[in-house]
């Protein structure tokens, strides 16, 4: 759904998804996920197959065949919190010294988004306020059609400077 709306703004030339999974990846260029429809057809999209948090603590960063490029802006759809991930591993990523490695990865008033299933964190935001110049949290509610109600979900966008 993220890369999805991402390629919807006119402004977005070009689209890395990184994805650990190579089945994942052949699902979406096979046309299995109808969620995604269109996203491998697209001519700016490229998949990517490699660890994203490793890729951040990585010297060569997302893009094999260009490292160490920076990018406009980097959208995380991944774990289920910064407080609930889904590999321990990542847990190094969230505090301000993974964050300085994300933000490296960024150009000059690039943007950090953060798709999270918990409510705001008041620690994340202080860690993501140590490396990036604007900081906001915002809770996005929506229909759940699998409870019948509603739920919400916090996305973090931050901001490097100038």
């Amino acid at each position: 759904y993220t890369a999805c709306a991402a390629l919807g703004d006119p402004r977005v030339r070009s689209l890395f998804v990184v994805e650990a999974i190579e089945d994942v990846i052949d699902w979406h260029q096979r046309g299995l996920l109808p969620f995604a429809a269109g996203l491998a057809e697209d001519p700016r999209t490229r998949f990517v197959q490699a660890d994203f948090f490793a890729a951040v603590a990585g010297d060569t960063g997302f893009d094999a065949e260009v490292p160490g490029r920076r990018f406009d802006a980097v959208l995380l759809d991944v774990d289920h919190s910064p407080r609930n991930v889904l590999h321990p591993s990542h847990a190094a990523f969230y505090p301000p010294a993974g964050l300085r490695r994300l933000a490296a990865l960024l150009r000059p008033e690039g943007v950090f988004a953060l798709w999270s299933d918990d409510p705001p964190d008041a620690e994340f935001t202080a860690a993501l306020s140590e490396v990036f110049v604007s900081v906001r949290a915002h809770v996005v509610p929506f229909a759940n059609p699998l409870t019948g109600g509603e739920s919400a979900n916090t996305v973090y966008v931050a901001r490097t400077g100038p």
